[in-house]
């Protein structure tokens, strides 16, 4: 890489003496040397900012040509020089952004691949918490790709809200954007609203925290992928933790949508499996200004615990279970993924955190497998910012990425076709500079992500994921008691 680095360097150079020697011969020069820039830029702190036209033509979908006319293939692609060395730090004290990578004064290199995609994320709604690690992640993402001189991304921003007509107005705008591929949506039950609508047209999408079972045999035309597994192994692992606490009677709370009653009968299922007796599933309306009458059906159960599958509706219900004395220092409460957040105790009682304390339960957790640096990289792009779901969004961006390069192609007939197997069966590689080294010298590669090993099977979802077993203390805080690794 050092030896590539410097013959660049020298080349690079050699052609700035040469056009400065010739530089009186060529008055139009500078006209030819117009600005490259992004039809819109998602910036870590949120929406899409406009930059005006591009200098290129832009791509219109699935029917747009491959970038390049020769017969270079990506495999025998010439990588350009970079205008930031990857092993160099971000620019400056700024708000980093997708455009800080390529200056509005330099034109993008003649051979790098242009990709435009778009996100679906919920910028409202119920998951609205968590949509700051997710966007944050996906920006990552374009700045360290771009960095690199090989591929550019356009991302384009949108809501998902969690509510269908949010999330279908922002695909047909990013359809009628000509986007080659979507990130999101946040919610199983928007992405089950919306997934027709978007693969029906050839695009491909990659959730990065859908977990409904539902998708596993979706008819999606091979087009729907997520960085994220199937809640059929959260439900074994909060099952085998209930079990393993000795309970022996549990009622199961549950939002009632395509997330929350497929993890609910998954849950329930595995639980008898283990010799529990269920109390019941009580569904929740995420909509409902009160939930009184579902706590009083939980109670009269004889439920000796409670999982609780919910978004942030959730912080409502767990303070409503306190106030009919069957909170977690009642019985014994758990909580899935949704609600494993470190602000938790603020949608239950911003006044005192310890409302949550003794609270249990699962969520996806750091693998031992993958990328290890991701965490460490992300707190210094977002300081602050709870990483939920930010490693699985960063991935997504990423397998576009490397998908692309694959195929030498930004159509996405072309690149959705490698999705697969750019993480599985090959030369094992974690940082995108390293795999599209790999690419470039012609290597199969197997990206182990910053989610962790991933290997998706047919279905386009990981078989392989790794969950914390967590507990609420009394500042509020998560403490991870242990990790478990299944596969499916």
């Amino acid at each position: 890489m050092k030896s590539k680095r410097l013959a660049v360097a020298i080349l690079s150079a050699l052609s700035l003496f040469v056009a400065a020697c010739g530089g009186d011969d060529d008055d139009g020069g500078a006209a030819e040397n117009t600005a490259v820039t992004s039809g819109s830029i998602a910036t870590s702190a949120g929406p899409a900012i406009s930059a005006g036209p591009t200098t290129r033509a832009e791509t219109d979908g699935s029917d747009s040509p491959a970038i390049a006319e020769s017969p270079t293939t990506s495999r025998a692609r010439q990588k350009p020089p970079k205008t930031q060395p990857s092993d160099s730090p971000a620019i400056a004290d700024t708000p980093t952004t997708a455009s800080s990578i390529l200056p509005t004064d330099v034109p993008a290199p003649a051979d790098v691949q242009e990709l435009k995609l778009g996100y679906i994320l919920p910028q409202t709604g119920s998951l609205a918490y968590l949509v700051e690690a997710m966007e944050g992640a996906v920006n990552l993402a374009v700045e360290e790709i771009n960095r690199e001189g090989i591929q550019r991304i356009d991302m384009l921003a949108g809501d998902s809200g969690t509510n269908s007509d949010v999330a279908n107005n922002t695909a047909d705008n990013h359809l009628a954007e000509g986007v080659q591929g979507i990130v999101g949506a946040g919610a199983s039950a928007v992405s089950l609203a919306i997934i027709d609508k978007i693969t029906g047209v050839g695009i491909p999408m990659i959730s990065p925290s859908n977990t409904s079972p539902a998708f596993t045999t979706y008819d999606d035309e091979g087009l729907y992928f997520r960085t994220i597994a199937s809640d059929v192994l959260q439900s074994r692992v909060i099952s085998d933790l209930i079990t393993e606490d000795g309970a022996r009677r549990v009622a199961i709370m549950y939002r009632a949508d395509a997330y929350g009653k497929a993890l609910a009968d998954a849950s329930e299922q595995s639980l008898i499996n283990n010799g529990v007796e269920s109390a019941g599933k009580f569904a929740l309306d995420p909509e409902g200004s009160t939930f009184a009458s579902e706590v009083q059906e939980v109670a009269a159960s004889g439920a000796d615990a409670v999982i609780l599958i919910a978004f942030s509706e959730g912080g409502r219900i767990i303070a409503e279970m306190i106030e009919a004395e069957i909170g977690p220092s009642d019985i014994a409460l758990y909580v899935t993924a949704g609600l494993a957040v470190d602000d938790l105790w603020e949608l239950v009682n911003p006044d005192d955190p310890s409302f949550v304390q003794g609270i249990r339960g699962t969520r996806i957790g750091e693998s031992e497998s993958g990328e290890q640096t991701f965490r460490e990289r992300f707190a210094e792009f977002a300081p602050g910012v709870d990483d939920a779901y930010a490693p699985e969004a960063y991935d997504a961006v990423v397998i576009y990425a490397l998908a692309a390069l694959v195929a030498d192609s930004n159509r996405a007939e072309d690149f959705a076709a490698e999705i697969n197997g750019v993480t599985r069966d090959g030369t094992k590689c974690s940082l995108y500079a390293d795999c599209a080294e790999l690419v470039m010298a012609g290597e199969d590669i197997d990206y182990e992500g910053a989610a962790g090993s991933l290997d998706f099977v047919e279905a386009g979802e990981p078989s392989v994921a790794t969950f914390d077993i967590l507990e609420f203390d009394e500042a509020g805080e998560i403490v991870v008691v242990s990790s478990r690794t299944l596969r499916d």
